[in-house]
């Protein structure tokens, strides 16, 4: 995960921005007969587009991320965007151009985030197109059922080159955000321990319950934050809340 706050400047190196970036350098340097797609995947929260926006920073990569309401029009218009360059003419017309464009510099990998959505909507079949005229890279991002999606479209899925499955964090992920968005405080091993498990590894979730950590030493002027310091606060874990008994009583009225 890498991120830009108040707190935090620069990237934190967890293992899903290692292997992310190990993904494009892979492709980049591929010998020019092999497949040119590389694919991410794995559960919301694991930190893959903060891995896909340190890779863009080191590799110069393109990075477009697909929108519920995009269409094939809008995802050319925003890759040539990208580009430096004002959209104009056809679908056909703007494909062309963003391929000529690509093949000027093809060591430039395009990252396509919510990949998903363009599997979706019928357009992975044109960034697979564009990937294949053009020479450069390409690397789809997306949740946890995307290879199962991709492998329905052959043409699409043959031309993986490799599959990052994303993974939670670890101990290690864990004490490196602790350190990045609590340097001034020392979170103790149960305790960054049970936030690691109540968030189920999820970097994001991970960072909210740093957040009340910092919150609660705050609170109570403390440098050092234990399980017992802890107590009886709840984690965050995106989990709904339970349906209350003053609803229940309502239907049942």
């Amino acid at each position: 995960m890498g991120t830009t706050t108040n707190n935090v400047k620069g990237q934190v190196p967890l293992k899903n921005v290692a292997s992310f970036m190990a993904l494009a350098v892979k492709l980049i340097e591929r010998d020019a007969h092999e497949p040119n797609i590389g694919v991410c995947y794995g559960p919301s929260g694991y930190g893959k587009t903060y891995a896909s926006i340190y890779a863009e920073n080191r590799t110069r990569a393109l990075r477009v991320e697909v929108r519920e309401t995009w269409t094939r029009k809008t995802f050319l218009k925003s890759l040539l965007f990208e580009l430096g360059v004002q959209a104009r003419g056809t679908i056909s017309d703007m494909a062309e151009q963003t391929i000529a464009l690509l093949g000027d510099d093809p060591r430039r990998p395009v990252i396509v985030d919510e990949a998903d959505k363009a599997v979706a909507k019928g357009m992975v079949e044109m960034i697979r197109e564009i990937g294949d005229a053009s020479g450069c890279s390409i690397i789809l991002i997306g949740e946890e059922r995307l290879p199962q999606r991709l492998a329905a479209i052959e043409r699409v899925h043959n031309r993986v080159l490799d599959w990052m499955p994303a993974q939670p964090c670890d101990g290690e992920d864990a004490a490196a955000l602790a350190t990045a968005f609590c340097p001034q405080l020392t979170i103790t091993a149960d305790l960054l321990e049970e936030i690691r498990r109540q968030s189920d590894g999820r970097a994001r979730r991970i960072v909210s319950n740093l957040s009340r950590v910092r919150d609660l030493a705050r609170t109570r002027g403390l440098k050092a934050v234990d399980l017992a310091a802890w107590g009886n606060m709840a984690f965050f874990t995106s989990r709904p809340p339970a349906p209350r008994v003053v609803d229940a009583f309502r239907r049942s009225a």
